[in-house]
């Protein structure tokens, strides 16, 4: 056999030695997981039919909007990982039916929530007239710790506005630890600094280390909760 073929031979040999060790090298990396979340939070969000509940939700998880969104039955939820004071927060998020007739489903949502989202439409005087309704659902559900936050949805109609925002100011003045703010799911309107604001403050009140056995308590089950809520405390007023 010619000398040149043999040495041709025997350096594609070793060429391919050599490119094995990398590639090999290459499949054995590994992605660095990634790093768990500090707090996981449950937030429900309440209000009549037809204020745009879901559409908050979906513009703040998804980033999406639906014209012609249909009306939630019983609940639904969402999940969003969002990062604040340092820490890495797993929110659940649940849309819940504004039909009175879901009501005995949804309030069984109310107990481990962390923070709650009542919305109205600043076009339609029921929805705000309502509101002392849902108040009332609230203090009779919801724990005590539980922040709140009123949002005055559809700001994109300001046009065919009834509720002054001014109307909305006195309520809350009247409800204690509650927030405001009014915000357009369609327009993409402060919707994120809404909800960020609510988790800032839901964070505001818990430890900034949790220790490592005490993270399970903060974790939240995706299974639902039962449909009848146990015997819970009598209800304390949050508003006059």
């Amino acid at each position: 056999m010619d000398s040149r073929y043999e040495i041709q031979r025997m350096a594609g040999g070793r060429g391919s030695a050599n490119a094995s060790p990398a590639l090999g090298g290459q499949s054995r990396r590994r992605k660095m997981p990634p790093r768990p979340a500090d707090y996981k939070l449950q937030i429900i969000i309440i209000g009549s039919r037809g204020v745009g509940k879901t559409s908050l939700m979906e513009r703040f998880t998804d980033d999406t909007f639906c014209e012609a969104c249909k009306s939630t039955v019983g609940v639904d939820f969402k999940i969003k990982t969002v990062e604040l004071r340092g820490k890495k927060i797993r929110l659940q998020i649940w849309d819940t039916a504004g039909q009175e007739r879901f009501n005995s489903i949804t309030s069984a949502y109310y107990r481990g929530a962390k923070g709650i989202v009542l919305v109205y439409d600043i076009t339609k005087q029921e929805t705000f007239d309502d509101l002392p309704k849902w108040m009332k659902m609230i203090d009779k559900y919801a724990s005590e710790e539980a922040e709140l936050l009123l949002v005055g949805n559809k700001l994109d109609c300001e046009t065919d506005r009834i509720i002054t925002k001014q109307t909305a100011e006195r309520l809350v003045s009247r409800i204690s630890g509650m927030r405001f703010c009014e915000a357009s799911a369609k327009d993409n309107f402060n919707v994120e600094e809404c909800f960020l604001k609510l988790v800032d403050d839901i964070l505001a009140k818990m430890p900034l280390e949790i220790p490592s056995k005490d993270v399970s308590n903060s974790i939240l089950s995706l299974q639902p909760e039962p449909e009848v809520p146990p015997e819970l405390n009598p209800p304390r007023v949050r508003c006059c």
